[in-house]
Parts: structure tokens; C-alpha cells; sequence
């Protein structure tokens, strides 16, 4: 499993749980997530958005489709502050640009409604507020923590090829191990997420 870079990215659509509409794919089921139905459409859509990384019927885009249509169901069940009309706009024009084409042009490419498309910018600021509140956006660490950190990953703190000095670079050095630790904690968390599902990928 990757970790959520897309997170972020992690991270990630919530197909499993929106309706495509007009469909004019030849499409199939490429899993199932606790009853729900996640389609080759659904994943090709999310590939042109930026949501999960493709080829669309590869192993790893099914993967990250499952793990965000659980993610959805969690943020479903524990809901976080609705994002503000404003963000699920600005969210909406990323996935416009990421998309590289209009978006009427993605939505008969992939039988997503305008309203489909919406709620796909508006899911992934949920999931990231979620992730946000349930993790923390800081991860406190000792001295030693982020001393071990700056050992590990000398190239980080590297220019020119001098070795930055710990004590120049011990900020950079414990934001970024905040960050390796909290990825860390987020995919425990998502494989214990995945291990307690019911998933089914259908065989080719």
C-alpha cells in the first residue's frame, strides 16, 4: 500500500458513493468496499483529476480508489466542519487544471455530472480536514528524535556539497520528521482501515 501522499495526495474520489451519470464507457466493476460499487469509470476519472496515480485499470489506481472510498466512509461516519462554498470552488478550478481539458470534455470521458465532478472537490477537502483533526498537523518530537532524523538524511541538508550543520538545520530537520512520523501513523492507520473492510477485487 502507498502511503497517502496524494494523500495526501494521501492522499484522494468518492465514486464508490456518487453516481455516474450518462454512461457511455464500456465499463466494469473493478471493486467492491463494503457493498459499495467502484467502476473502471470511476478510477479513470479520478486518474485525469489528479486523485489517485494510473494506468487506470492498473493494480495500484484500484488500491488507492479502495483506500479512498474508505476513507469517504470514515469521514461519512465522523463528518469534519463543511469546507466553505469559496474552497470547494478553488478546489474545483485545481481539478479543472489538473484535468488538462474543459470539463465538459472530462465529464463525457468519463459519464461524471457536473455535480459528480463537484463532489469530488469537495470530498477531498473533507478527507484532509479529517485527517487534519484526527492526526494533528504538527507531531511533537524529542531533541533526540530529530537528531536521529538529520543522521538518517544527510542529502536533505545538503548544498553544494557541504553538510549543513545540525544546529542551522534543526528546524528543517524536525518539521520534516514530524512529517515522516505522522505519514507513518497515517498508514498504520489506513492498513488497520483496510484490514477491517470488506473489500473484493474481482479477478480478470
Amino acid at each position: 500500500m502507498r502511503p497517502l501522499h496524494t494523500l495526501l495526495a494521501l492522499v484522494l474520489v468518492t465514486s464508490a458513493a456518487a453516481p455516474v451519470a450518462g454512461q457511455t464507457l464500456l465499463d466494469r466493476v473493478v471493486a467492491r468496499v463494503n457493498g459499495s460499487v467502484l467502476l473502471l469509470s470511476d478510477v479513470r476519472a479520478a486518474v485525469i483529476f489528479g486523485l489517485v496515480e494510473g494506468p487506470a485499470d492498473s493494480e495500484l489506481a484500484v488500491e488507492e480508489m479502495v483506500q479512498r472510498a474508505l476513507l469517504v466512509e470514515e469521514v461519512n461516519r465522523f463528518p469534519p466542519p463543511e469546507p466553505a462554498a469559496e474552497a470547494v470552488d478553488a478546489e474545483l478550478d485545481r481539478l479543472r487544471v489538473r484535468g488538462g481539458a474543459s470539463l465538459e470534455d472530462v465529464e463525457r470521458g468519463t459519464g461524471l455530472s457536473p455535480d459528480n465532478v463537484r463532489l469530488l472537490a469537495r470530498d477531498r477537502l473533507r478527507i484532509q480536514s479529517y485527517i487534519d483533526q484526527r492526526f494533528g498537523v504538527t507531531v511533537p518530537l524529542t531533541d533526540e528524535q530529530v537528531l536521529q532524523y538529520y543522521r538518517a538524511h544527510p542529502e536533505e541538508f545538503t548544498a553544494n556539497g557541504q553538510l549543513t550543520p545540525f544546529d542551522n538545520a534543526q528546524g528543517l530537520a524536525r518539521e520534516r520528521a514530524g512529517l515522516e512520523q505522522r505519514q507513518r501513523t497515517i498508514n498504520q492507520w489506513l492498513r488497520d482501515l483496510r484490514a477491517r473492510a470488506d473489500v473484493r477485487v474481482p479477478t480478470r
